[in-house]
């Protein structure tokens, strides 16, 4: 028979936004949860430097993941990996459901997350893991010495050009338009370090290899000339989608969730915050801080709404 906790605040995904949301329900003296299926920290910890955080000049992703989750450990709030498959609306109270266990709350905060877009090209799904990757940290040793390809010109993408760099022999950061859309400080960064090459005006037509990956085949989008670059792995970081597939509830057209300005979604005490909210989708608004101002807000209307609406 399945089990069923109960919690004042059910929160659904470990990253910044999910933690500080966390904290503050800890804070606020209620009782709390954190399911998460993946990885404690969110992206964040698979994350080589950063740099733009408030009070750290310099700190790595994982020791910052880690201080979110001593932080929160402090108001002994449980982190559990579960994976939820689905939230059934009971009216006063939401049903959050897993595998082997069903969490009964007065509010819930989705917090979930996104995942990296794919480029839809012959080779890469067949080469995953394989030379095909979307995390430097995670997969970069492999490639030491080695020449690599960085797909995206955003953030993510320089700033995991610059962390490969000083593992791979080259490293080629190849984007689509001619110029970078990453911060200025590090389009700075990239252009100085001699062993990373930006093809520009460039995209991948396929990802080729016997058992691994040993080059690709590029299309410069102005000339339309086709040539070959090898390659032993690549790097690929051209967006994000969200994990919302499972929540029946108000979307844009990207699949990313509705909220109010209480961060509230279209079920009354159901709240969303950080990178899988549509406000945060465009432009450069997936920020470390602004994940965090976002738990910090979803957790104060989370507990508002408990007080005010369900007066418990």
């Amino acid at each position: 028979m399945k089990e069923t906790k109960e919690f004042d605040v059910v929160v659904i995904g470990a990253g910044p936004a999910g933690l500080t949301s966390a904290l503050y329900v800890g804070r606020s003296g209620r009782s709390c949860v954190v399911l998460e299926r993946l990885n404690v920290g969110g992206q964040v910890a698979l994350t080589d430097l950063i740099e733009n955080y408030p009070g750290f000049s310099k700190i790595s992703g994982e020791e910052l993941a880690q201080r979110f989750v001593d932080h929160v450990k402090l108001y002994s709030i449980p982190i559990e990996i579960k994976e939820v498959t689905r939230v059934i609306n009971k009216g006063e109270r939401k049903l959050v459901v897993t595998d082997d266990t069903d969490y009964l709350a007065k509010a819930v905060i989705i917090a979930t997350g996104t995942k990296p877009k794919t480029l839809m090209v012959p080779g890469e799904k067949e080469f995953y893991g394989k030379g095909v990757s979307y995390c430097a940290l995670c997969d970069g040793n492999f490639f030491k010495g080695k020449p690599v390809a960085v797909v995206g010109g955003g953030d993510s993408g320089v700033k995991e050009a610059i962390y490969l760099s000083r593992i791979a022999g080259r490293v080629y950061l190849i984007h689509r338009r001619d110029q970078l859309r990453a911060e200025k400080a590090l389009q700075l960064k990239a252009f100085q370090i001699k062993n990373i090459q930006i093809l520009w005006s460039t995209v991948i037509s396929s990802i080729n290899g016997s058992d691994k990956v040993e080059s690709l085949t590029l299309k410069n989008i102005k000339t339309d000339e086709l040539y070959t670059l090898p390659v032993r792995g690549v790097f690929i970081y051209v967006g994000l989608t969200p994990n919302t597939e499972i929540f029946d509830i108000a979307k844009d057209q990207r699949d990313f969730i509705m909220v109010n300005e209480k961060m509230m979604t279209s079920i009354p005490g159901v709240f969303a915050a950080g990178d899988c909210v549509a406000q945060n989708a465009t432009g450069p608004w997936g920020q470390i801080s602004t994940a965090v101002g976002d738990g910090a807000k979803a957790a104060i209307c989370a507990d508002e709404y408990i007080s005010q609406v369900l007066k418990e």
